[in-house]
């Protein structure tokens, strides 16, 4: 069997901690067990599939954007499949099959089993994953889903209907035939499909290799991993449970009945947290059941208001009815904000200042924290020329072919267009003023990611200076 975990996500369901780098999946709020660091989603449901031996099968779709976030929070050897935009579920599970049968060589009757990266679960929903594989070859069904056994008419989930109804007095039967979907019905509508022996949709589809690679060959895409990743665009921007599920002819479902919770809103977030405050602040002893997640560097107190979530970052803050939380979302849906903190694999960096000077000049500052050991890429700018402040920490800076020591209150003057990289002996702080006429992250030309190799191309450029002047 191979995992396909699904790492992608808008950023605006835990606005405005997440936004569109740092997506819900990446945010450190869950106690880590045995410990009091703390640990994001993806982290966890990482660990888990170490603990029950599937991650050495498993591959981390996600988006081209979020790369350094996922290698950051998960390693450097993280297995990724990248999409290069953005789309949606039937898209990506299509790119990773793609992978797994013309990059990795899979079996064409090997099972693949897709999960979303960000459910709050416990072993036994691993042991189950690790049940579907058997169950879709003896069951010979085009897909197998997990669904869950539903504790509240909830109006967030989409249910799964079975032709018959689950009795937990018949273990024998391991699955059930699936009759229809309803998708997110109203209250009412959900009680009486849970009286119909309805399951919540887990977003879990497990299917033989071979069945997808059918499907994009029936539309006409291509099925090597790189020529399909040239025509990604084209793929139906659609989720797989619309473009797929719902049209196959054979699809079975396993009831699940342990541990299992979205935490894609702060109200359900904040149920699963180990503390009631993170950051800075106070909460009056009066203000029951109210949560604080601070990552500005001022407090925020709260008093005498209760059952309420406050989160600030630099891209906001959101005070927030708990029930009334997962509007958020919709809220936010239409605003186009630039990511104000965004983790690399080398650390992370903040937006401190925009400012539009003129109609054709922009200035843009971060504070940019470089990890002891790691460097940022050596790089160009077609569209802003940028200084940089060293605050703290000592280092080794290129510039366009030349090496430098670096060290506290050093400033360097990087022109457009000019090569540059550094990188941490000891941990850097940094202080990044951005200059001209467009100020986005796209623009940005990766020259070389590894050190040695930065090292090696001003040692071949020295060599070469010396050469012209003798």
């Amino acid at each position: 069997m191979k995992i396909i975990l699904l790492s992608g996500g808008s950023g605006k369901r835990l606005w405005p901690l997440s936004n569109d780098s740092r997506s819900k999946q990446f945010l450190k709020v869950l106690k880590m067990e045995h410990s009091e660091q703390l640990e994001s989603m993806i982290q966890r449901i990482w660990k888990q599939l170490k603990s029950v031996n599937l991650h050495q099968s498993s591959y981390i779709a996600t988006r081209k954007d979020q790369v350094d976030m996922v290698l950051s929070q998960i390693g450097s050897d993280a297995p990724l499949i990248i999409e290069p935009q953005r789309g949606d579920t039937f898209p990506a599970i299509a790119l990773a099959s793609v992978y797994l049968y013309s990059c990795i060589k899979s079996d064409p009757d090997e099972v693949v089993c897709v999960l979303p990266v960000d459910p709050f679960v416990e072993k036994s929903y691993f042991e189950q994953v690790k049940a579907l594989d058997k169950l879709v070859q003896e069951s010979d069904a085009s897909i197998a889903l997990m669904g869950g056994l539903p504790v509240y008419p909830s109006e967030k989930y989409g249910y799964i209907v079975p032709e018959e109804v689950h009795n937990e007095h018949e273990p024998q039967k391991t699955y059930l035939k699936v009759r229809t979907f309803v998708e997110k019905p109203m209250e009412d509508q959900a009680i009486r499909l849970i009286e119909q022996g309805a399951l919540w949709n887990l977003g879990v589809f497990a299917f033989k290799l071979k069945y997808m690679i059918t499907y994009l060959k029936t539309m006409g895409f291509p099925l090597e991993y790189i020529e399909l990743e040239k025509v990604y665009d084209q793929l139906p921007k659609i989720s797989f449970d619309y473009e797929v599920v719902e049209k196959a002819d054979h699809v079975i479902v396993v009831p699940y009945d342990g541990t299992w919770k979205d935490l894609g809103t702060w109200n359900t977030l904040t149920e699963e947290m180990d503390t009631s405050q993170l950051g800075k602040g106070i909460i009056s002893g009066d203000s029951a059941n109210t949560h604080v997640i601070n990552e500005l560097d001022i407090p925020v107190v709260v008093i005498g208001v209760s059952n309420i979530v406050v989160a600030s970052s630099p891209q906001g803050i959101l005070i927030s009815d708990k029930t009334a939380s997962h509007k958020i979302k919709d809220i936010m849906k239409n605003e186009k904000e630039r990511p104000m903190f965004v983790e690399r694999r080398w650390g992370w960096y903040q937006v401190l200042n925009y400012t539009k000077i003129s109609d054709n000049h922009l200035a843009l500052t971060k504070k940019i924290v470089i990890e002891a050991g790691k460097n940022i890429s050596y790089q160009s700018h077609l569209k802003r020329s940028e200084v940089w402040l060293i605050l703290s920490g000592v280092g080794e800076f290129a510039l366009d072919g030349q090496l430098y020591g670096v060290k506290e209150g050093d400033i360097f003057k990087i022109p457009k267009g000019a090569e540059h990289g550094i990188k941490a002996i000891s941990t850097l702080e940094i202080i990044e003023v951005q200059m001209g006429e467009e100020l986005l992250e796209e623009d940005i030309t990766r020259l070389f990611m590894n050190w040695d190799e930065v090292i090696k191309h001003c040692e071949e450029k020295r060599k070469k200076r010396n050469e012209r002047l003798n």
